[in-house]
């Protein structure tokens, strides 16, 4: 699901929590307790998904140590959600890999991508980074044909975090 476009398009990205915290970001999956996990702009890798921190913090080691934890927690519980549904989807699915990078958005996030055995064998390997630009072709955008994905994703990662946010259950605030 994207808007419209044009001004719209170009608002909601410039503050991507903001438009969240608000509901006009149509990328959101599911508000966690430690920020927005949204799905990915591009599908280069389908199930590709961020977690967005609902926070000032520019890097992981700017939160309490407590607050790192449960940020990592919240990422591995997006990473399950991506996983389970991948590989449902496609038995090429081998795993979900993690990154929290921050070079180029100076807010703190991570990134889930689901990897494939369908990937060219030299890429399978690396970050999902050496893609290079390819990865943000048009035919890649998101949108209604990920309408299905971007579902599943998103009863995967309720179904997941009311287990694990339970009380009583082990880590659990």
């Amino acid at each position: 699901m994207t808007p419209g476009g044009g001004e719209e398009l170009a608002d909601w990205r410039a503050d991507r929590v903001g438009s969240a915290r608000r509901g006009e970001n149509p990328t959101v999956l599911l508000r966690m307790r430690t920020g927005w996990a949204v799905i990915g702009d591009t599908q280069h890798l389908p199930g590709y998904c961020v977690l967005l921190h609902d926070g000032s913090a520019d890097r992981l080691t700017e939160l309490p140590r407590r607050d790192r934890a449960g940020f990592l927690a919240d990422l591995s519980l997006l990473g399950e959600a991506v996983e389970a549904v991948c590989s449902a989807r496609d038995a090429a699915c081998t795993r979900a890999n993690y990154e929290v990078l921050g070079n180029a958005m100076h807010h703190l996030h991570g990134h889930v991508h689901a990897r494939y055995r369908w990937e060219p064998e030299h890429r399978r390997s690396g970050p999902v980074w050496l893609y290079g630009p390819e990865r943000f072709a048009p035919e890649h955008a998101l949108g209604p044909r990920h309408d299905g994905l971007r579902a599943e994703l998103a009863a995967a990662l309720r179904a997941i975090t009311a287990e694990a946010y339970a009380p009583g259950t082990p880590g659990s605030a």
